[in-house]
């Protein structure tokens, strides 16, 4: 194998999320890893890039994708993402996760996430300790709701003795039915079928008190709603391992962005009422939701171009997430180094994967980022295998300019 030229990236804002930190500075990588940051002597034989006062940063880790699309992780800045189970099909399996690992390297690490049940119908728990032997990050019960408290509860207790993370999706199923859309003015309006935010925050009671019981570490994929806040903030205090993500789909927008029927705004967990979106802003700001995910589920023509009721609820969410998170900076609810905390140290850390951090030893997974830079979505342009966004069409700030992993630019 030949040598790899290092790599001096020179003239950046260097953000670093551990340290809260935001200097003036260069980074040197040399062997796949940080060898300096700051000032350094540049060797005669590195490859320079004048990043002109751009942001460096960590790579960002998504925690919970649900699809492998490479072209979309590097044109967002992600250089891990965790898969989530709902594949075909589901990985329930050591050899499935086997092969997902592979899928990504070397530009973007796939890091599978384990089924939790076996097909992910909520019943019997699969083989979660051989998965883990595969190279399982964490465990998930997928799109899904487990109903079986027996089982979850089962489930938790195991994951508690492996000190694996669970993932848990967060919607009582028995309220939730099939409904697409949060009860609401705009539903009624709409005439569409809905259910009461309360189904998530149910779900949510229900599993914090089972991951109290076992001690295990629990993770909502993703919460919405005023209640569900209120009940992991109280979950906290008491010491129970829980923490929680959101889109930025669900910082951003309300039920009202559904009408009229448009399909590209149908998620799983639906968009909510606007208290609600103003309580998911400031539980980032409060520090109550620990990250943001891109809930990346991108959905082809024939599963959009539907009645609302019959379509497919997903989005195409990695190449928006940095620009749209980038919002909450601009609003300063956040700051840089804390959006960066959310958007990958964070889910690092809980998924015990590497990244997340910038600094000399550290596996050298970069992205430069110009903050100010002006783009407008297009679904119709936009890298990935889908383009099936809610933003489509919205003029935003901040553009990945490039992205690095291992030392190696991508893309």
């Amino acid at each position: 194998m030949n040598p790899v030229a290092p790599l001096a990236i020179l003239n950046a804002r260097i953000v670093d999320p551990a340290a809260g930190t935001v200097q003036t500075g260069g980074v040197l990588v040399r062997d796949r890893r940080i060898a300096a940051i700051g000032a350094f002597p540049v060797p005669d034989d590195a490859t320079q890039i004048d990043a002109r006062g751009a942001v460096c940063a960590p790579g960002i880790v998504d925690l919970g994708s649900f699809a492998i699309d490479l072209p979309a992780f590097t044109a967002g800045g992600i250089t891990r993402a965790a898969l989530m189970p709902d594949q075909s099909p589901p990985l329930d399996q050591a050899a499935l996760v086997q092969r997902a690992a592979a899928a990504g390297k070397p530009d973007v690490w796939i890091h599978p996430i384990a089924a939790a049940t076996r097909g992910l119908e909520g019943e019997e728990l699969a083989e979660i300790g051989l998965m883990r032997a595969a190279g399982a990050c964490a465990i998930a019960t997928g799109r899904r709701w487990i109903r079986d408290s027996g089982v979850m509860h089962r489930l938790l207790s195991y994951a508690s003795a492996l000190d694996m993370l669970v993932i848990a999706h967060a919607e009582d199923d028995g309220l939730t039915g099939d409904a697409v859309a949060t009860s609401s003015e705009t539903s009624t309006r709409l005439g569409l079928a809905a259910a009461p935010a309360a189904a998530e925050a149910m779900a949510v009671a229900r599993d914090l008190i089972l991951a109290e019981e076992t001690g295990a570490r629990l993770h909502f994929h993703q919460l919405t709603t005023a209640r569900s806040f209120d009940l992991v903030r109280a979950a906290k205090r008491r010491g129970v391992r829980v923490s929680c993500g959101i889109s930025p789909a669900h910082l951003l927008l309300s039920d009202q962005a559904i009408g009229p029927f448009r399909t590209f705004a149908r998620l799983s967990p639906p968009l909510r009422e606007e208290a609600d979106r103003r309580a998911a802003v400031a539980a980032v700001a409060d520090g109550t939701i620990d990250l943001l995910c891109s809930a990346h589920d991108p959905q082809g023509p024939e599963a959009k171009r539907l009645p609302f009721a019959h379509a497919r609820p997903g989005m195409a969410g990695a190449e928006t997430l940095l620009a749209l998170s980038l919002t909450m900076v601009r609003d300063e609810r956040i700051d840089l180094p804390r959006l960066f905390a959310m958007l990958s140290t964070v889910p690092a850390a809980l998924l015990g994967v590497p990244g997340g951090t910038i600094a000399p030893g550290d596996e050298a997974d970069l992205v430069l980022v110009d903050p100010g830079a002006p783009w407008r979505i297009d679904s119709e342009r936009m890298a990935g295998s889908a383009g099936n966004t809610p933003f489509d069409g919205l003029p935003v700030q901040g553009k990945v300019l490039l992205t690095i992993k291992g030392g190696q630019p991508v893309g």
